[in-house]
């Protein structure tokens, strides 16, 4: 049984971490209502982006001359999954969660018989990806000196993949991050970035602006929209886990906080009873000594 020495040292020693995650949920509820306003600020502009690429791409014909990014290479052997994760722990399974899916994803391409190599943005997640794919990491993009990654990380990034993707490194590439729902849900998202994917609302859209004519020719403008658009799903993507990363961090902070409460109570119990049982004991035997007189 613990010394009452002990007890109190455990109760301090918990109150103390009990100060430090209330202080870390703090901080994070404040840097999540600007990330998340940056999220969502962000969302229109790439719908709108879709939106438009996808009412070019309905109006051209992929052929050998069409924009590598939107033809392809013509084969689907190489995968290449872009997986964004944040530098910092203390938020949950925020990390583990983006990584799962990658994995799942990883392993469900390998069992068709496709080649899977990675590039890796963010020093979190990179220890189990290394120990269950060693020889498959392409590239490690490092996020550690920057403060909140932006469209700077992002275009970098693009234009990365864009070069290993034009010196055939890989055939498909896929992003994998967390989108932001709310404080309590982050649900980790995969999507194909390259080839960029004709978006769904083309079909939807294919006969609404039959009219419209543009200046230069279709081609030429998605030419010049496509790595446009990757960065800017980049940038999205990279907005929607910094979000995610600060909900995820303000919850597991909060749940840290109120288990660390719960302990001080259990442990004050606990210390109180010993207390009373050395007070009882030692009237016991004061009581015994003084008879014995």
């Amino acid at each position: 049984m613990a010394s009452l020495k002990e007890l109190k040292g455990r109760i301090n020693s918990v109150k103390s971490t009990q100060k430090i995650t209330k202080a870390k949920q703090m901080v994070a509820a404040a840097k999540l209502r600007k990330a998340q306003e940056a999220a969502e600020q962000a969302r229109p502009y790439a719908a709108r982006l879709a939106e438009v690429m996808g009412s070019l791409a309905s109006k051209v014909t992929i052929s050998e001359n069409s924009p590598k990014l939107l033809a392809g290479t013509g084969s689907d052997q190489v995968h290449l999954l872009v997986v964004a994760n944040s530098d910092k722990g203390l938020c949950g399974a925020f990390n583990s969660n983006i990584v799962k899916a990658a994995v799942q994803k990883a392993r469900k391409l390998e069992a068709e018989g496709k080649t899977v190599l990675f590039y890796l943005v963010g020093r979190k997640g990179r220890a189990v990806i290394k120990r269950e794919f060693p020889k498959q990491i392409e590239h490690m993009f490092d996020t550690t000196d920057v403060r909140n990654p932006g469209f700077d990380e992002a275009e970098k990034i693009a234009d990365e993949l864009v070069a290993l993707y034009e010196k055939g490194k890989f055939d498909v590439a896929h992003l994998f991050f967390a989108k932001f729902r709310s404080a309590l849900v982050q649900e980790p998202t995969g999507q194909q970035i390259i080839p960029v994917p004709t978006p769904e609302a083309a079909a939807a859209t294919a006969g609404q602006d039959a009219v419209t004519e543009y200046e230069p020719e279709e081609e030429e403008i998605l030419a010049a929209l496509l790595p446009r658009y990757l960065k800017t799903q980049l940038f999205g993507a990279l907005l929607e886990n910094a979000a995610s990363e600060q909900g995820a961090s303000m919850t597991a902070m909060d749940n840290a906080t109120r288990n660390a409460g719960d302990l001080i109570q259990k442990l004050t119990i606990q210390y109180n009873r010993s207390r009373q049982a050395a007070i009882t004991t030692e009237l016991v035997e004061i009581i015994a000594g003084a008879e014995a007189l």
